[in-house]
């Protein structure tokens, strides 16, 4: 296959890293001399070798940076026989600042980030890392530029996972800044640190915990619901009901992480049951493979999965035992 010139440098990536990945991930061989790429193995591996490097070099002749980890992602992408293209997805501005450009990193992602423009409701369900929240703000900052709402509410319920809240010092401001605390953080990588405050100021941005949203109902708002999972079916309820005219509302939350004192049902899975199949209300489900943090954390949820699953499995065989032992202990009538 051949290149253009100007390409190669691109493609191969500093020190040749992306064709060190490409080696590492591919059965087949690669070889480059000049501005060709030679490629043998078997038929099979060839034909899917051939399908990488031609997304790969659409992808730079889209004058996007190529990275070692794209090169994973379009490979995974190909390998599992997913209908989109690999260089579709992985070049999808969603926002721009400062030389620094959002877009999504998966398939799922993309698929969500299309949700979003899609329906008025979007939930985006799964693990740590998954970018379900960054990616929300990402289109909340967008749909604020282009006008198309007149601003965005941010906000997540204030529920402890393990600490007490009233053992934190300072105000009822200062004590529930550190949960929201990730929202504000996502903010500052999206618009002008200096903007944000008079933006806060002037209520066209709002950081606010759930609570705050009792009674009201927003209109032309791009709202945002964080760690859902920590609602009550009761809260979720309430949230999803203030919904006003021209809004957008993204719920995001991890069903595997509910801090909900007392082993309350999680509002997040209930609203999974309920409103399935609602027009106009999506769930994005999101999984390990979506992670775009360490490659650690893909595997440490992938582990805890596979943990909880042998727990519940042991505990139904246990469950069963033990009637088992009570039916024959029974006396016989």
């Amino acid at each position: 296959m051949d290149l253009a010139s100007e390409s190669m440098l691109s493609f191969l990536g500093s020190s040749d890293e992306n064709l060190r990945a490409l080696e590492r991930v591919l059965d087949a061989d690669v070889h480059v001399r000049g501005n060709t790429v030679t490629l043998s193995g078997t038929p099979a591996d060839v034909a899917l070798a051939e399908r990488v490097v031609a997304e790969l070099a659409s992808i730079v002749a889209r004058r996007q940076s190529l990275t070692p980890d794209a090169v994973r992602r379009t490979v995974g992408m190909l390998t599992q026989g997913v209908g989109e293209s690999p260089a579709e997805v992985l070049t999808l501005d969603i926002l721009s600042r400062r030389g620094k450009t959002i877009r999504p990193k998966t398939l799922n992602q993309k698929r969500y980030v299309d949700a979003i423009d899609a329906n008025t409701i979007v939930f985006g369900i799964g693990p740590a890392g998954t970018g379900k929240t960054y990616l929300a703000m990402a289109k909340a900052v967008q749909a604020l530029q282009a006008k198309n709402v007149s601003r965005i509410i941010l906000t997540r319920p204030a529920v402890e996972a393990g600490e007490r809240l009233g053992f934190l010092p300072g105000t009822l401001h200062e004590k529930i800044d550190p949960y929201l605390r990730p929202l504000h953080d996502a903010l500052h990588d999206m618009m002008d640190p200096e903007a944000i405050p008079k933006l806060m100021q002037s209520g066209v941005i709002e950081v606010a915990p759930l609570a705050y949203m009792r009674g009201r109902t927003l209109n032309d708002a791009f709202i945002i619901l964080d760690e859902a999972q920590n609602t009550t079916a009761e809260q979720m309820k309430m949230f999803l009901t203030r919904l006003g005219f021209g809004s957008k509302v993204v719920v995001t939350g991890d069903v595997t992480q509910v801090d909900l004192p007392g082993g309350a049902r999680s509002g997040l899975r209930a609203a999974t049951e309920i409103l399935g199949g609602i027009d106009d209300i999506h769930f994005a489900e999101l999984n390990s493979s979506d992670v775009v943090r360490h490659r650690l954390v893909s595997d440490i949820v992938d582990a805890y999965s596979r943990f909880e699953e042998e727990r519940e499995s042991d505990v139904r065989v246990g469950n069963r035992a033990q009637r088992r032992s009570a039916h024959a202990r029974a006396p016989r009538r």
